[in-house]
Protein backbone atom coordinates (compact mmCIF):
# COMPACT_ATOMS: atom_id res chain seq x y z
CA UNK A 1 0.00 0.00 0.00
CA UNK A 2 1.29 3.47 -0.89
CA UNK A 3 0.93 6.15 1.77
CA UNK A 4 2.35 8.83 -0.57
CA UNK A 5 1.75 9.08 -4.31
CA UNK A 6 3.43 11.87 -6.27
CA UNK A 7 2.75 12.28 -9.98
CA UNK A 8 4.48 14.87 -12.20
CA UNK A 9 5.13 17.29 -9.34
CA UNK A 10 6.38 20.67 -10.54
CA UNK A 11 7.30 23.80 -8.62
CA UNK A 12 8.79 27.02 -9.96
CA UNK A 13 10.14 30.14 -8.26
CA UNK A 14 10.10 32.82 -10.93
CA UNK A 15 12.29 31.52 -13.74
CA UNK A 16 13.85 28.81 -11.55
CA UNK A 17 12.41 25.31 -11.78
CA UNK A 18 12.89 23.82 -8.30
CA UNK A 19 11.06 20.55 -8.98
CA UNK A 20 10.70 19.31 -12.53
CA UNK A 21 7.83 16.83 -13.07
CA UNK A 22 8.96 14.15 -10.61
CA UNK A 23 6.95 11.06 -9.71
CA UNK A 24 7.42 8.49 -6.94
CA UNK A 25 5.55 6.50 -4.29
CA UNK A 26 6.29 5.83 -0.63
CA UNK A 27 5.19 2.46 0.68
CA UNK A 28 3.58 1.80 4.05
CA UNK A 29 6.00 0.90 6.83
CA UNK A 30 9.25 1.91 5.15
CA UNK A 31 11.94 4.46 5.88
CA UNK A 32 12.11 6.47 2.66
CA UNK A 33 15.12 8.78 2.38
CA UNK A 34 15.34 11.81 0.12
CA UNK A 35 18.89 13.04 -0.52
CA UNK A 36 20.42 15.59 -2.84
CA UNK A 37 22.88 18.50 -3.09
CA UNK A 38 22.06 21.98 -1.81
CA UNK A 39 19.29 23.49 -3.93
CA UNK A 40 18.39 20.16 -5.52
CA UNK A 41 14.67 20.53 -4.73
CA UNK A 42 14.34 18.01 -1.92
CA UNK A 43 12.95 20.45 0.68
CA UNK A 44 10.48 21.89 -1.83
CA UNK A 45 9.34 18.36 -2.66
CA UNK A 46 8.75 17.40 0.96
CA UNK A 47 7.08 20.70 1.85
CA UNK A 48 4.70 20.23 -1.10
CA UNK A 49 3.86 16.74 0.15
CA UNK A 50 3.14 18.08 3.63
CA UNK A 51 0.93 20.84 2.22
CA UNK A 52 3.26 23.67 3.23
CA UNK A 53 3.81 24.71 -0.40
CA UNK A 54 1.37 24.80 -3.30
CA UNK A 55 2.72 22.98 -6.38
CA UNK A 56 2.50 24.53 -9.83
CA UNK A 57 1.63 21.20 -11.42
CA UNK A 58 1.07 17.51 -10.79
CA UNK A 59 -0.88 15.61 -8.16
CA UNK A 60 -0.07 14.53 -4.61
CA UNK A 61 -1.98 12.07 -2.45
CA UNK A 62 -0.95 11.51 1.16
CA UNK A 63 -2.86 8.84 3.09
CA UNK A 64 -5.42 9.12 0.31
CA UNK A 65 -5.85 12.89 0.78
CA UNK A 66 -4.96 16.01 -1.19
CA UNK A 67 -2.59 18.03 1.07
CA UNK A 68 -3.94 21.34 -0.26
CA UNK A 69 -7.65 20.56 -0.02
CA UNK A 70 -7.61 18.42 3.14
CA UNK A 71 -4.78 20.01 5.07
CA UNK A 72 -6.51 20.03 8.46
CA UNK A 73 -7.53 16.39 8.29
CA UNK A 74 -4.08 15.39 7.08
CA UNK A 75 -2.37 17.31 9.87
CA UNK A 76 -4.14 15.09 12.41
CA UNK A 77 -2.59 11.95 10.90
CA UNK A 78 1.00 12.95 10.21
CA UNK A 79 3.94 14.00 12.38
CA UNK A 80 6.45 16.65 11.32
CA UNK A 81 9.92 17.56 12.57
CA UNK A 82 11.35 20.44 10.55
CA UNK A 83 15.04 21.33 10.24
CA UNK A 84 14.59 24.84 11.62
CA UNK A 85 12.32 23.79 14.48
CA UNK A 86 12.75 25.71 17.74
CA UNK A 87 10.89 26.37 20.98
CA UNK A 88 10.93 29.27 23.47
CA UNK A 89 14.06 28.99 25.58
CA UNK A 90 12.24 28.99 28.94
CA UNK A 91 9.57 26.48 27.92
CA UNK A 92 9.93 23.30 29.96
CA UNK A 93 9.94 19.88 28.32
CA UNK A 94 6.64 18.79 29.86
CA UNK A 95 5.06 22.15 29.01
CA UNK A 96 5.96 21.73 25.34
CA UNK A 97 4.38 18.27 25.19
CA UNK A 98 1.32 19.43 27.09
CA UNK A 99 0.92 22.48 24.83
CA UNK A 100 1.27 20.52 21.59
CA UNK A 101 -1.28 17.97 22.82
CA UNK A 102 -3.92 20.68 22.51
CA UNK A 103 -3.34 20.88 18.75
CA UNK A 104 -4.75 17.43 17.99
CA UNK A 105 -8.10 15.70 18.24
CA UNK A 106 -6.48 12.63 19.77
CA UNK A 107 -3.09 12.12 21.37
CA UNK A 108 -1.07 9.48 23.16
CA UNK A 109 -0.16 10.15 26.81
CA UNK A 110 2.81 12.50 26.66
CA UNK A 111 4.13 11.12 29.97
CA UNK A 112 4.85 7.83 28.18
CA UNK A 113 6.67 9.69 25.42
CA UNK A 114 8.98 11.17 28.05
CA UNK A 115 9.96 7.65 29.08
CA UNK A 116 10.12 6.26 25.54
CA UNK A 117 12.54 8.94 24.35
CA UNK A 118 14.75 9.24 27.42
CA UNK A 119 13.40 12.61 28.55
CA UNK A 120 11.82 11.70 31.89
CA UNK A 121 14.73 13.16 33.88
CA UNK A 122 14.53 16.35 31.81
CA UNK A 123 10.79 16.95 32.12
CA UNK A 124 11.29 20.12 34.17
CA UNK A 125 14.29 21.40 32.20
CA UNK A 126 14.05 24.52 30.07
CA UNK A 127 14.47 24.00 26.33
CA UNK A 128 17.63 26.13 26.27
CA UNK A 129 19.33 23.78 28.77
CA UNK A 130 18.88 20.63 26.70
CA UNK A 131 21.73 19.12 24.72
CA UNK A 132 21.48 18.85 20.93
CA UNK A 133 20.51 15.19 21.15
CA UNK A 134 17.89 15.88 23.83
CA UNK A 135 16.35 18.64 21.73
CA UNK A 136 16.09 16.29 18.75
CA UNK A 137 14.45 13.61 20.90
CA UNK A 138 11.98 16.21 22.15
CA UNK A 139 11.12 17.19 18.57
CA UNK A 140 10.60 13.51 17.73
CA UNK A 141 8.31 13.14 20.76
CA UNK A 142 6.33 16.20 19.66
CA UNK A 143 6.00 14.71 16.17
CA UNK A 144 4.61 11.50 17.68
CA UNK A 145 2.07 13.06 20.05
CA UNK A 146 -0.87 12.40 17.73
CA UNK A 147 0.21 8.78 17.07
CA UNK A 148 0.76 9.59 13.37
CA UNK A 149 0.72 7.05 10.57
CA UNK A 150 3.36 8.99 8.65
CA UNK A 151 6.33 10.93 10.08
CA UNK A 152 8.49 13.51 8.28
CA UNK A 153 12.00 14.09 9.63
CA UNK A 154 14.11 16.85 8.05
CA UNK A 155 17.93 16.89 8.57
CA UNK A 156 17.44 15.20 11.91
CA UNK A 157 21.07 14.78 13.00
CA UNK A 158 22.70 17.99 11.76
CA UNK A 159 25.01 19.33 14.47
CA UNK A 160 24.90 16.23 16.68
CA UNK A 161 27.96 14.46 18.03
CA UNK A 162 28.57 10.83 16.93
CA UNK A 163 26.99 9.31 20.04
CA UNK A 164 23.85 11.43 19.71
CA UNK A 165 23.63 10.62 15.97
CA UNK A 166 23.71 6.89 16.66
CA UNK A 167 21.07 7.22 19.38
CA UNK A 168 18.89 9.22 16.98
CA UNK A 169 19.27 6.54 14.30
CA UNK A 170 17.99 3.99 16.82
CA UNK A 171 15.05 6.30 17.49
CA UNK A 172 14.17 6.46 13.79
CA UNK A 173 14.25 2.67 13.54
CA UNK A 174 12.01 2.47 16.61
CA UNK A 175 9.44 4.69 14.87
CA UNK A 176 9.44 2.36 11.86
CA UNK A 177 9.20 -0.68 14.14
CA UNK A 178 5.97 0.77 15.58
CA UNK A 179 4.44 0.30 12.13
CA UNK A 180 4.76 3.93 11.05
CA UNK A 181 6.13 5.20 7.74
CA UNK A 182 9.10 7.57 7.88
CA UNK A 183 10.18 10.11 5.25
CA UNK A 184 13.69 11.24 6.10
CA UNK A 185 15.43 14.16 4.38
CA UNK A 186 19.19 14.11 4.90
CA UNK A 187 22.46 15.12 3.26
CA UNK A 188 24.45 12.51 5.19
CA UNK A 189 25.08 9.53 2.93
CA UNK A 190 26.09 7.25 5.80
CA UNK A 191 22.79 8.07 7.50
CA UNK A 192 20.77 7.25 4.41
CA UNK A 193 22.73 4.03 3.84
CA UNK A 194 22.24 3.00 7.47
CA UNK A 195 18.52 3.74 7.77
CA UNK A 196 16.77 3.73 4.41
CA UNK A 197 14.69 0.95 2.96
CA UNK A 198 14.66 2.99 -0.25
CA UNK A 199 16.39 6.18 -1.34
CA UNK A 200 15.45 8.86 -3.86
CA UNK A 201 18.39 10.98 -5.04
CA UNK A 202 17.18 14.35 -6.31
CA UNK A 203 19.38 16.66 -8.37
CA UNK A 204 18.39 19.86 -10.17
CA UNK A 205 14.71 19.15 -9.59
CA UNK A 206 14.78 15.60 -10.97
CA UNK A 207 14.95 12.15 -9.43
CA UNK A 208 18.18 10.71 -10.80
CA UNK A 209 17.98 7.41 -8.89
CA UNK A 210 15.45 5.57 -6.73
CA UNK A 211 16.06 2.15 -5.21
CA UNK A 212 17.38 0.34 -2.14
CA UNK A 213 20.84 1.42 -0.94
CA UNK A 214 22.26 -1.99 -1.80
CA UNK A 215 20.91 -1.94 -5.37
CA UNK A 216 22.11 1.61 -5.98
CA UNK A 217 25.64 0.64 -4.93
CA UNK A 218 25.60 -2.60 -6.94
CA UNK A 219 24.42 -0.79 -10.07
CA UNK A 220 27.35 1.62 -9.85
CA UNK A 221 29.76 -1.20 -10.84
CA UNK A 222 32.55 0.75 -9.18
CA UNK A 223 36.10 -0.41 -8.61
CA UNK A 224 37.23 -1.32 -5.12
CA UNK A 225 39.81 0.88 -3.39
CA UNK A 226 42.96 0.16 -1.44
CA UNK A 227 43.96 3.03 0.84
CA UNK A 228 47.16 3.47 2.83
CA UNK A 229 49.62 6.05 4.13
CA UNK A 230 53.38 5.94 3.76
CA UNK A 231 56.19 7.96 5.29
CA UNK A 232 59.00 6.82 3.01
CA UNK A 233 59.57 7.50 -0.67
CA UNK A 234 56.81 6.56 -3.06
CA UNK A 235 56.54 6.75 -6.83
CA UNK A 236 52.92 6.52 -8.12
CA UNK A 237 54.21 4.87 -11.28
CA UNK A 238 55.15 1.80 -9.27
CA UNK A 239 51.51 0.97 -8.65
CA UNK A 240 50.11 2.09 -11.99
CA UNK A 241 51.79 -0.94 -13.56
CA UNK A 242 50.34 -3.42 -11.05
CA UNK A 243 47.80 -5.97 -12.29
CA UNK A 244 44.19 -4.84 -11.74
CA UNK A 245 45.04 -1.21 -10.94
CA UNK A 246 42.96 1.36 -12.83
CA UNK A 247 43.90 4.57 -11.02
CA UNK A 248 46.28 5.87 -8.36
CA UNK A 249 45.67 9.09 -6.42
CA UNK A 250 47.92 10.68 -3.82
CA UNK A 251 46.66 13.12 -1.19
CA UNK A 252 49.64 14.20 0.87
CA UNK A 253 50.97 11.02 2.49
CA UNK A 254 47.76 9.11 1.76
CA UNK A 255 47.53 6.94 -1.35
CA UNK A 256 44.28 5.66 -2.88
CA UNK A 257 44.50 2.86 -5.42
CA UNK A 258 41.44 1.86 -7.44
CA UNK A 259 41.06 -1.39 -9.33
CA UNK A 260 39.59 -4.87 -9.40
CA UNK A 261 40.40 -8.52 -8.89
CA UNK A 262 42.86 -9.42 -6.10
CA UNK A 263 43.75 -5.76 -5.74
CA UNK A 264 44.83 -5.80 -2.09
CA UNK A 265 47.21 -8.73 -2.60
CA UNK A 266 48.74 -7.23 -5.74
CA UNK A 267 49.26 -3.81 -4.11
CA UNK A 268 50.75 -5.28 -0.93
CA UNK A 269 53.16 -7.43 -2.96
CA UNK A 270 54.29 -4.49 -5.10
CA UNK A 271 54.91 -2.33 -2.04
CA UNK A 272 56.96 -5.08 -0.36
CA UNK A 273 59.04 -5.62 -3.49
CA UNK A 274 60.04 -1.94 -3.45
CA UNK A 275 60.64 -1.83 0.33
CA UNK A 276 57.74 0.56 0.88
CA UNK A 277 56.18 0.21 4.32
CA UNK A 278 52.48 1.21 4.33
CA UNK A 279 50.45 2.02 7.41
CA UNK A 280 46.68 1.91 7.60
CA UNK A 281 46.54 -0.49 4.64
CA UNK A 282 42.87 -1.30 4.03
CA UNK A 283 40.42 -2.18 1.30
CA UNK A 284 37.18 -0.25 0.74
CA UNK A 285 34.12 -1.16 -1.30
CA UNK A 286 31.93 1.37 -3.10
CA UNK A 287 29.26 2.98 -0.93
CA UNK A 288 26.30 5.30 -1.27
CA UNK A 289 28.54 8.37 -1.25
CA UNK A 290 30.21 7.06 -4.42
CA UNK A 291 26.77 6.66 -6.01
CA UNK A 292 25.80 10.18 -4.96
CA UNK A 293 28.96 11.75 -6.37
CA UNK A 294 28.73 9.75 -9.59
CA UNK A 295 25.17 10.99 -10.18
CA UNK A 296 25.41 14.58 -8.94
CA UNK A 297 29.07 15.50 -9.45
CA UNK A 298 31.73 16.66 -7.01
CA UNK A 299 31.44 20.43 -7.30
CA UNK A 300 29.74 22.35 -4.49
CA UNK A 301 26.50 24.06 -5.45
CA UNK A 302 24.64 26.68 -3.38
Amino acid sequence: MNVIEVQNLRKEYGTTVAVDNISFNVEQGEIFCIVGPNGAGKSTTVESIMGLRRPDGGTIRVLGMDPQKEEQNLRQRIGIQLQQAALPERLKVWEALNLYSAFYNKTVPWEKLLDDWGLAEKRNSNFKNLSGGQKQRLFIALALLNDPELVFLDELTTGLDPQARRATWDAVRAIRDQGKTVVLVTHFMDEAEELADRIAIIDQGNIVALDTPQTLVQNLHADMRVRFTTSNGYDPQLLRQVSGVTDVEQRGKQVIVQGNGALLAHVATALAEHNITPTDLRVEQANLEDVFLALTGRSIRN
